[in-house]
């Protein structure tokens, strides 16, 4: 009999472990469970009646770097490449982002001209705040927030206005209380490795290459077409929709409305609780939240419990509209709020300039369509709208159109509109987050517990970075990285943070 391996969680992690798995030469048992209705987690796609597609998690992926490319590659297996949706580096939603201050729209400066001139918010050129970095020593302490880090190395209007509007963009979170270390590892390495941001960036790093050999197949043509990012023509949905119908047949038992309420691992198997019955694995990939995996734990392991409640996560309300006959003031992918300015907005994107392919029919024949998404809440949405779960979608979508109408010059209403309160979905990795890491690590290795943990909760939380952390996990359980696709040699070995214990013997 092969091993059995349960994962918990059917979103994009757990989802791509089981595509992992069930790809491997001597495949385990694999059970999903999943305690939604669903399978996908927080990619939610939904269509209007005419087409329209509006996305309320993840709407989009880079292709760049080894996991972009073995993202790519499982698109491609999937049968998705001829869905694929992309925007090149030199579209207006690649290159055009802007910030929302003191009542207006500012382009975020780019290229030679904008690191010369001075370009409104910032008072002066950032050429400064470039020598800045290059003159400032390199820090020693081994973590710091990524506010702190900032204003230290390019001063202080960078860490007010960017730093804080990228980290709302990216994480939803407080740039003063988000480890740099964690959240921005490769600027964290090269202020360490270069003794400068800008040139560790710009320079060779000394390690091992990190190279995913030969390209293949989308990633070759993602770098050939220079895309900036991809969707799917579906929405970024149909992805797990194309997981569950690879693994299904493929042996892997799915469960749908199937919490875990319970686990402990006793005489050398897990045991599962869920309602009305339990399961035995011999190994367990948890794709759960931090969080919810600490509340299944038995008392013996409140050590482990302990570090993942640790782990805080916020919630963002997304409100999507549309609008016929409506024009942007400018183009470009959106505009972020540093939280200066309106700590409850964190943000608005131009759906319709990156994908205009998910504007759906005009009601009005030959009438333009524009669909935004306007984001609110993270680390403020306690202190703006109080409890997520009891918050008014009436409350939210008000407070979105305003913004909207004040931000965009859009007052008409809304051909569609849609609210979604998506309760504690971006985990916050916070100062001594890498810490809090390796104490998990230490737990499990000590413990000798085949349990690995995969997801947005550990080591990053685009798309990309959750598929990643599933393959490295399964390559661990298999004691060699997952079957490649063709042609071999294409992806590169798993990282060395994965948190899980020891494989057993190759199944």
């Amino acid at each position: 009999m092969p091993p059995t391996v349960a994962v918990v969680g059917g979103g994009i992690s757990g989802l791509a472990a089981c595509y992992h798995l069930v790809r491997a030469p001597r495949p385990p048992k694999v059970v999903l469970l999943e305690a939604s209705g669903r399978f996908g987690g927080w990619l939610q796609s939904s269509r209007s009646p005419e087409g329209a597609v509006f996305e309320h998690g993840p709407r989009g992926v880079r292709p760049a770097g080894p996991a972009g490319a073995q993202t790519l590659h499982m698109v491609s297996e999937l049968g998705l490449a001829g869905d694929i949706l992309a925007v090149p580096r030199e579209h207006p939603a690649a290159r055009n982002r802007f910030l929302y201050l003191g009542g207006a729209l500012h382009p975020l400066p780019s290229g030679l001209g904008g690191l010369l001139r001075t370009v409104p918010p910032f008072s002066r050129a950032l050429l400064w705040s470039a020598l800045r970095d290059l003159l400032t020593p390199a820090g020693t302490a081994p973590d710091e927030s990524a506010h702190g880090f900032a204003q230290r190395r390019f001063g202080p209007e960078v860490a007010e206005l960017a730093v804080d509007s990228l980290c709302r963009g990216v994480f939803a979170g407080d740039s003063r209380a988000l480890s740099v270390r964690s959240c921005f590892p490769a600027l964290f390495q090269a202020e360490r490795e270069r003794g400068s941001v800008l040139l560790g960036l710009a320079l060779p790093h000394g390690g091992v290459g990190g190279g995913a050999g030969p390209e293949a197949g989308l990633a070759r043509r993602a770098r050939a077409e220079r895309w900036s990012q991809w969707s799917l023509r579906g929405g970024m949905e149909s992805l797990a929709r194309a997981l569950v119908a690879f693994v299904s047949p493929r042996g892997a038992e799915l469960r749908c409305h199937t919490p875990l309420t319970h686990l402990c691992h006793r005489r050398g198997q897990w045991q599962l609780t869920v309602p009305g019955a339990t399961l035995t694995a011999d190994h367990v990939v948890s794709a759960l939240p931090a969080s919810a995996l600490a509340r299944a734990l038995p008392p013996e392991a409140e050590p482990l419990a302990r570090e993942l409640r640790a782990i805080p996560a916020a919630s963002v309300a997304v409100v999507n509209l549309q609008y016929e006959g409506a024009a942007l003031p400018v183009t470009g992918f959106g505009h972020l709020v540093p939280s200066s300015e309106d700590p409850a907005l964190l943000g608005i994107v131009y759906d319709s300039v990156a994908f205009p392919e998910h504007d759906g029919t005009p009601a009005t024949p030959g009438a333009a369509s524009l669909r935004l998404t306007v984001m609110l809440g993270g680390a403020w949405f306690q202190q703006s709208f109080g409890d997520p779960a009891l918050v008014a979608p009436e409350l939210l979508l008000s407070r979105a159109r305003a913004a909207v109408s004040d931000h965009l010059g859009l007052a008409g209403t809304p051909r569609n509109a849609i609210v979604r309160v998506q309760q504690d979905c971006i985990p916050q990795y916070t100062l001594g987050h890498w810490e809090r890491l390796e104490r998990i690590q230490r737990f499990l290795k000590e413990q000798q517990l085949p349990l690995s943990l995969i997801g947005a909760s550990y080591s990053g939380v685009s798309v990309n970075d959750c598929i990643a952390s599933a393959r490295a996990a399964v390559g661990r359980i298999l004691g060699s990285p997952p079957r490649a696709l063709s042609p071999p040699g294409a992806l590169t070995p798993p990282p060395p943070a994965v948190l899980g214990s020891p494989p057993w013997p190759p199944v």
